[in-house]
Parts: structure tokens; sequence; C-alpha cells
């Protein structure tokens, strides 16, 4: 079953306590598609690994390890180089799955 047009949902989504906290989170996610996209764009590897590294970070901590595990691909890599296409596939595929995140309790 292809799942790639699914909705992402935070493994946090469940915790009423958190629901404002994760809301915050996911209205902020366009503006880091945003940097995303912009950094790829315009060559900017390292801001676009530095954008990248705190996605990895903030998506983990926010129960969107899925987001986590595609930017710390896409950290390692600009860390090791590989060429721009290849570079620019991963942004593409992490944006995508940015744009599926949802509050929503699954």
């Amino acid at each position: 079953m292809n799942t790639d047009h699914l909705p992402i949902y935070s493994t946090l989504a469940s915790d009423e306590e958190l629901r404002e906290i994760l809301a915050l989170y996911v209205g902020e996610m366009p503006d880091r598609i945003f940097r995303l996209e912009s950094e790829c764009v315009a060559r900017n590897w390292s801001e676009l690994c530095r954008v990248a590294h705190q996605l990895k970070g903030s998506a983990g901590s926010h129960g969107f390890a899925e987001i986590s595990l595609a930017a710390a691909k896409l950290e390692t890599a600009i860390k090791t180089q590989l060429p721009e296409q290849q570079i620019t596939v991963i942004v593409q595929h992490l944006t995508d799955l940015c744009r599926r995140v949802t509050t929503e309790k699954p």
C-alpha cells in the first residue's frame, strides 16, 4: 500500500497537554519548508545543512520520527557532499513529508 499521500501524525498527538505545542509546531512547518527549498535553490549547502540539523531535532522531539529521519538523511548527504541532484531529490522528499504533518489525532 502506497502511503505517500497519507497525513503524518505526531506520536504525541494523543497527549492533551501537548496539543497546543504540536499545533504551533505544525503551524510553523510552511516556514521550514520555505527555508529548505530556498537554501536548496540558492545552493547554500552550509545553511541547508543547519536547517536540516534543526529540523532533525525538532521533528524528533515533537513526535515526527519520519521527518527527523529524512532530515538526518539530508544532513548526511550534504556533509558527505553528495551530488547536487541527489541532494535536491532528498530535499523534495523531506518537504513532501513536511507538507503532510497534521495535529489531528490518528
